[in-house]
């Protein structure tokens, strides 16, 4: 009951810097459901966007379907992989395709993950001492295990980012740029990053901040993220030796080195043969298509199990053969050790 005594002004809430405005809230759908005995038990929202590349459209970009809020700005965290692999192929990184596959990865912390972030290292004479990425124990869930029974720490090798952070470093090598501070964003490299970034997207990023590892963040949105791997994806086919390719070709080839075994983005680039797919954390998943099309997926609540689902969906939408993604379409809901229900994608697109 609030206090008569009180002008209304007083019993407002009190918003610090780090709390949202209820009224600018991104206006996002139902995208994915879990079911269970034919009860919807939890809801995932989000937004999605697909996209075609199109001279003759607004911005070069024409939008095939979209769900929720895709123009409301987002941090794309490790989705922005492809596009700093690009910058450097840019400032004369020249690595195997796998070791460039590795670049544009959020690796699982396997052997030859690790070891192929030394082979780039080694190659441009340098060491781990150069990694300036956070520390972390490996991210895939086996990876991890096999690492700490054997002993293992939390280290900048196995953490999940450490390929394309030693091709940071060894792009700096290459330009006679410090090594040190490679982070900073006033760097160089990393304004050659943001450069590559407004130049793929065709946005100039609404703010900056710092994802996870340590690397300059910029907040975009979905549509010019997928405007960005449907130019990935293209390049393969209309510009073979430019540097979109170059990446593009290697994600293709190694999608091994882009996750892991058993990782839901590594499946899709085998089954989706000239696909190029990435996630980010908190709920982000891009797929660029070799016709120049895109697909781009926000879950707003940052769970990692609801992408995948929606994604397939927009795929099939967009009349792409989805048949041997079915593994991935859907989540198993267990009950005592056997099915109960599904997580799947809704019916989010309007009826036409």
């Amino acid at each position: 009951m609030l206090s008569p005594a009180l002008p209304a002004h007083a019993h407002a809430p009190v918003r610090t810097p780090d709390q949202p405005d209820a009224t600018a809230l991104p206006q996002h759908t139902p995208l994915a459901v879990q079911i269970r005995d034919g009860l919807v038990e939890s809801i995932h929202y989000g937004s999605v966007i697909a996209t075609a590349l199109d001279e003759s459209a607004d911005g070069g970009l024409r939008t095939l379907l979209s769900a929720g809020d895709p123009l409301a700005t987002f941090y794309p965290r490790s989705s922005l992989k492809p596009l700093q692999a690009v910058a450097m192929v840019k400032a004369g990184l020249d690595l195997p395709a796998d070791l460039l596959a590795l670049t544009a990865a959020s690796h699982s912390g396997a052997a030859v993950h690790r070891e192929g972030a030394l082979r780039i290292l080694e190659t441009h004479g340098l060491t781990a001492d150069a990694l300036e990425n956070s520390t972390d124990f490996p991210y895939g869930p086996d990876e991890r295990e096999e690492w700490i029974r054997a002993g293992g720490k939390s280290t900048q090798l196995t953490q999940n980012c450490s390929g394309k952070h030693a091709a940071m470093a060894a792009t700096c090598v290459i330009n006679g740029w410090p090594v040190r501070g490679y982070l900073n964003p006033e760097h160089p490299l990393q304004q050659l990053v943001a450069r590559t970034v407004r130049e793929l997207t065709g946005e100039e990023p609404e703010r900056t901040s710092t994802d996870g590892c340590g690397t300059p963040l910029f907040a975009l949105t979905l549509r010019g993220m997928a405007r960005a791997f449907g130019r990935l994806a293209a390049a393969v086919v209309t510009d073979p030796d430019g540097p979109e390719a170059v990446v593009g070709r290697a994600m293709m080839q190694h999608p091994e080195m882009v996750a892991g075994e058993g990782r839901d983005v590594t499946d899709l680039m085998r089954l989706l043969p000239g696909a190029v797919a990435k996630d980010g954390f908190e709920g982000v998943q891009l797929v660029g298509l070799p016709d120049g099309r895109a697909v781009a997926v926000k879950i707003s609540d940052g769970g990692d199990r609801a992408r995948m689902p929606v994604t397939v969906r927009a795929l099939e939408a967009l009349d792409v053969d989805t048949a041997p993604l079915a593994g991935i379409a859907t989540g198993a809901v267990l009950g005592g050790g056997r099915h109960v229900g599904t997580l799947t994608a809704t019916d989010f697109l309007p009826a036409t």
